[in-house]
C-alpha cells in the first residue's frame, strides 16, 4: 500500500505532457468528470473511484469489501462468470476492480467501435452483480491462500504490526484483506452489503482519456452510472496516529530481519507539502544520492536498499520507510537512521541536495508514453486530492519555488526523532523492544 501511494505521488511530482488539456465535463444528469481527449487511436480508458474502500467494512466483517471487489466481474445479470468473461473478451474490453483502504477503483478500456456494448456490460457489473455462491467460495479461497502466505511473510507481518501500532481500532489499523477467521466467516449476504455500502453516486470520481468527446462522455456516464444508488455507507472518521518512538521486535526465524519505520506525516493540501516532498526525496527517496541510501547502503553496506515515502491517505498521513538487513546489521542500521533523522531535523539539507532534487522532480517523465489508462487513473487521483485541472502545468513552478530556508523550516516541523518508531520482524542481534 505504502509503495502504491508513493508511486502515485511520484507521478504527480513529474510533469505531464506539455500539451495535455484536461476538460471538465458535466453529464446531462449531473455527473462530473475530467477528460483528456485524444483521437489519435480508436481507444478510450475510463477510470472510476468510489471513496471509502475497505475502511467501510462493517464490524466483524473485515475483508468483505476486498472480497466483493474480487467478485464484481464474476458474472452479472443473466451472465455467469464464464459468460461475462466471454462477453468482455469478445468486445476486446478490459475491466479491473480493486480496493484499498480509501476507495474502490474501477479501471476499464475499450475500442471506440465497441464502446456502447462495453459500457452496457460494465453497467451490469456495477448494478446487477450476481455474487453466485460458487464464485464467492472460489474467490474467497483465493483470498485465504494469500492470507495464509502473508502469515509466513515477514514483510506482511511487519506491515500488519505497523498498522496496528499506528492506528489501533480505526479501520486503518488492520489489513483490508481481512484475517483468515474473518474471511472464512463471510457470507454472500456480507458481500451484498459491502457492495451496497461502497458503490454509490455520492462518492464517485470519474476520469477518461482517449477517443471520446465531452458530449459522448456525458451521455455514456449517465447510461453507466444513473442507476447506481444515491448514497452508500458513511465515511470513517480521522485516524489519529497512536504510535510513539521506540522499537517493537517480533520474533521470526531466519537470517534477515524486515524493518518498517516511521512517524507522522503531512497532508497533501498543506502549504508546506512541496517542501516536505523535496525533503523526503533527499532523505530516502530511493535514489543512490538519498541520504539513507548513501549512509546505510553505500558507505556501510548494511542493506541492499532503503527508502522512505510520504503517504497522504484520506484520514491520516505518515512518513514511512522500510529496509531488510541481516540480523547482525539491524542494530547499526537503526542507529544510522536515527542519526540522520536528528541531523536533518536540526540542520535541514544542503543547497546542492535541494537543487539536485528539484532537477530530478521536475525532469523528464513524459506521461504520454504511459498511455490513456495511466492518464485516466492520474486524473482521478488528482480530483481525489482536490487538485485543479491546471495542476500539471503549474506543478513544476511550485517545486521550483521551494527555498533552502523552506526545507529547513519544514524539516524542523516535520522530522521528529523522538517519534520515530521501528517495527522489526526477525531475530536482530542486539535489538530489543523498547
Amino acid at each position: 500500500m505504502m509503495l502504491r501511494i508513493a508511486l502515485f505521488l511520484l507521478a504527480l511530482a513529474t510533469p505531464l505532457r506539455a500539451e495535455i488539456n484536461i476538460q471538465e465535463v458535466t453529464s446531462p444528469g449531473g455527473i462530473k468528470a475530467w477528460l483528456v481527449e485524444d483521437h489519435s487511436i480508436p481507444f478510450t480508458a475510463l477510470s472510476l473511484r468510489f471513496k471509502g474502500g475497505t475502511s467501510l467494512d462493517r464490524a466483524g466483517k473485515r475483508g468483505a469489501v476486498n472480497l466483493m471487489t474480487g467478485l464484481i466481474e464474476e458474472g452479472s445479470g443473466k451472465l455467469d462468470s464464464q459468460g461475462f468473461a466471454a462477453a468482455r473478451d469478445g468486445l476486446a474490453a478490459s475491466f479491473h476492480f480493486d480496493s484499498d483502504q480509501d476507495g474502490v477503483s474501477v479501471s476499464s478500456h475499450f475500442l471506440t467501435e465497441n464502446r456502447d456494448q462495453a459500457l452496457v456490460l460494465l453497467h451490469d457489473a456495477l448494478t446487477t452483480p450476481r455474487f453466485d455462491q460458487d464464485a464467492v467460495d472460489r474467490v474467497r479461497e483465493q483470498v485465504l491462500s494469500t492470507l495464509r502466505s502473508n502469515a509466513k511473510d515477514p514483510s506482511a507481518i511487519a506491515s500488519d504490526l505497523e498498522r496496528a501500532r499506528s492506528f489501533g481500532d480505526h479501520p486503518y489499523g488492520t489489513d483490508g484483506e481481512g484475517t483468515i477467521d474473518s474471511v472464512t466467516a463471510l457470507t454472500r449476504d456480507d458481500v451484498v452489503t459491502a457492495f451496497k455500502d461502497t458503490i454509490a453516486r455520492d462518492r464517485i470520481t470519474v476520469a477518461a482519456a482517449g477517443d471520446i468527446t465531452p458530449a459522448e462522455l456525458g451521455a455514456a456516464l449517465d447510461a453507466l452510472l444513473a442507476d447506481l444508488p444515491a448514497t452508500g455507507a458513511p465515511q470513517p472518521g480521522r485516524a489519529e496516529l497512536q504510535v510513539k518512538g521506540g522499537v517493537t521486535v517480533q520474533d521470526f526465524p531466519g537470517p534477515q530481519s524486515v524493518v518498517v519505520f516511521g512517524q507522522g506525516g503531512i497532508r497533501f493540501n498543506d502549504p508546506d507539502y512541496f517542501a516536505a516532498a523535496i525533503l523526503n526525496e533527499i532523505i530516502g527517496g530511493g535514489r543512490f544520492s538519498a541520504r539513507l541510501m548513501s549512509e546505510v547502503r553505500e558507505k556501510r553496506g548494511l542493506t541492499y536498499g532503503i527508502g522512505t515515502s510520504l503517504a497522504a491517505w484520506d484520514h491520516a498521513e505518515t512518513l514511512m520507510g522500510q529496509f531488510q538487513a541481516s540480523n547482525e546489521n539491524v542494530a547499526e542500521a537503526i542507529k544510522v537512521i536515527r542519526e540522520q533523522w536528528a541531523t536533518v531535523a536540526a540542520n535541514g539539507v544542503t543547497e546542492a541536495e535541494l537543487n539536485d532534487t528539484k532537477t530530478y522532480m521536475t525532469g523528464a517523465y513524459p506521461l504520454r508514453f504511459d498511455g490513456n489508462d495511466t492518464i485516466a487513473s492520474i486524473l482521478v487521483g488528482m480530483q481525489d486530492l482536490g487538485l485543479p485541472p491546471d495542476y500539471p502545468k503549474t506543478r513544476n513552478a511550485k517545486v521550483e519555488a521551494v527555498t533552502l530556508a523552506d526545507v529547513k523550516r519544514v524539516a524542523a516541523r516535520l522530522i521528529k526523532p523522538d517519534d520515530l518508531h521501528f517495527i522489526v520482524v526477525g531475530q536482530p542481534v542486539g535489538v530489543a523492544s523498547e
